[in-house]
């Protein structure tokens, strides 16, 4: 979809490629997403490809494209591999996706949280704030995006920091809970919390978003009253679709 009315996001993930028409002014899909497996193994050619199927299926026509990956991402470069193939460190992710979409497109790839939270501040649970925003997606590990007024810090990785001599997300993923057995009011009150704690410390944010899987409603309620927080605490509100939302809103900017 090549208009200016609608802009095509990809959200690349652990598990499945994601896109769809995004609706410029609103951040609401067009259509329901489009999904293919994320392939095995998630080598960068091999997921060239499906973000080229995943592109054509969700209408796209040549127009600006943004793609998210699960990585720091420096001018279209990918520079990490904590949880994607090791072989995608150093890779240009941009002319790689341009590629594989047979053209000369332009085509925005970010980190797969700042996404998350471009989409949040913009259409969702950051909408009118001013100060520092700290949205933090808990799933396999623990993304991050942090805002200051509406300008994103790329990059923040905050859940590859060292906490208590552990890595943040070794201690409060959801993974974790999973893994350990854990209730989710445990989980909550002996991992998240201690590690929102470690973040208030560090960043002092005005309001905090907990995004991922843990933020549909009736699990939010399992955990999200027992955090306490000097910063404003809330659940994401865009769920699954922020990642494609805010992909698209990074192409939009390339116009």
């Amino acid at each position: 979809m090549g208009s200016t009315k609608y802009v095509v996001g990809i959200d690349i993930g652990g598990s499945g490629v994601k896109g769809a028409p995004v609706r410029a002014k609103t951040g609401a899909l067009v259509t329901d997403r489009f999904r293919i497996p994320t392939p095995k193994p998630a080598t960068p050619q091999a997921v060239a490809e499906v973000v080229a199927e995943v592109a054509r299926e969700s209408g796209w026509t040549g127009g600006p494209i943004g793609c998210t990956v699960p990585a720091v991402v420096r001018r279209g470069v990918v520079q990490t591999a904590a949880n994607i193939d090791a072989s995608w460190v150093g890779v240009k992710a941009a002319k790689l996706f341009r590629k594989a979409l047979g053209g000369d497109a332009k085509v925005a790839v970010l980190n797969d949280a700042d996404a998350a939270g471009i989409a949040e501040m913009r259409f969702g649970a950051g909408r009118g704030e001013r100060g520092t925003t700290l949205l933090l997606t808990f799933g396999t590990g623990i993304g991050s995006a942090v805002f200051v007024g509406k300008k994103l810090w790329p990059n923040a990785e905050l859940g590859h920091i060292r906490y208590d001599d552990r890595i943040c997300e070794h201690v409060a993923a959801d993974s974790v809970r999973q893994r350990q057995h854990l209730t989710w009011e445990r989980w909550g009150k002996k991992r998240v919390q201690p590690v929102l704690e470690y973040y208030e410390f560090l960043f002092s944010p005005d309001r905090i978003i907990i995004g991922g899987g843990v933020s549909k409603p009736g699990k939010w309620e399992l955990f999200g009253p027992a955090l306490k927080t000097r910063a404003k605490l809330v659940p994401a509100q865009l769920g699954n679709e922020a990642g494609i939302v805010g992909a698209a809103m990074a192409a939009r900017a390339l116009k």
